[in-house]
């Protein structure tokens, strides 16, 4: 069901996922009122992802100089029972990379969401992948004087997630909520095709503290409960509409960062 009319279109292509299982009591600060933790098979998770966002497009029409980048965000999951009875899966972004200054800003101006604008950098080793050929997707940040990098390794071919399982979970979700300067939330709708996966081994080497807070520190520096990597697709961000009201100190207020 749509709720609003496009406001950007773009490709999400080659998107690098890192899976870590955190405690509820770390993410429950961060989860937008009306919205609840979402977990899967009991576990509670936390996403690391990179990927290209190709052919940008806002309101139909190109911005020069902004239509192929990167980006890397850190994600939870949350649900909504919506009006229809239906369970509504969303992501919520603790933190959003990209390289565009104007970007990360119209971003937090739209949307409030959690963006930031850092030098970054990719290295895609993708050459017959598709075809089962051994490959690999790296993506970097620098952040605090260093550079940090999320990179997963893949072989064989890709196929489409079973359902109901972790891969399903992780990167099967078509909403989005965000918690606005007042306590409220607002909801959007992505709408993009299921995606093809590589299961893959992956590693986070980045300076946890400096960029995602010393609360994130002791899970993002475990082992991956899993890694994949992501086809992509076209994919269409539609407007948001407001869902709740409160104060900046009511449920779902967090400090941007």
């Amino acid at each position: 069901m749509r709720v609003s009319r496009p406001f950007l279109t773009a490709s999400w292509r080659y998107l690098a996922m890192l899976n870590y299982e955190v405690p509820c009591g770390l993410l429950q600060p961060l989860v937008p009122a009306g919205t609840e933790l979402d977990d899967f098979d009991g576990a509670t998770l936390a996403s690391m992802v990179g990927f290209r966002f190709l052919d940008t497009r806002l309101l139909g029409l190109p911005v020069p100089g902004h239509r192929d980048f990167d980006e890397v965000n850190l994600r939870f999951y949350v649900r909504r029972r919506a009006e229809d009875g239906r369970w509504r899966r969303a992501v919520v972004f603790v933190r959003e990379l990209v390289p565009r200054r104007a970007v990360a800003l119209a971003a937090r101006w739209l949307y409030n969401e959690p963006y930031a604008a850092v030098p970054m950098r990719h290295n895609l080793a993708i050459d017959g992948i598709a075809d089962g050929v051994p490959g690999r997707a790296t993506y970097g940040w620098s952040v605090g004087g260093r550079w940090h990098q999320l990179q997963v390794q893949v072989a064989g071919g890709p196929a489409l997630p079973v359902p109901g399982s972790e891969v399903e979970f992780t990167t099967e979700h078509y909403w989005g909520y965000t918690v606005q300067r007042d306590g409220g939330t607002t909801e959007y709708q992505v709408e993009h095709p299921p995606w093809r996966v590589w299961p893959a081994t992956g590693a986070l080497d980045c300076d946890v503290p400096a960029v995602y807070g010393q609360g994130f520190a002791e899970c993002l520096s475990a082992t991956p409960r899993s890694a994949f990597l992501a086809e992509g697709s076209p994919v269409v961000v539609h407007f948001g509409r407001r869902l709740t009201l409160g104060s900046a100190k009511g449920p779902g207020h967090r400090a941007r960062r």
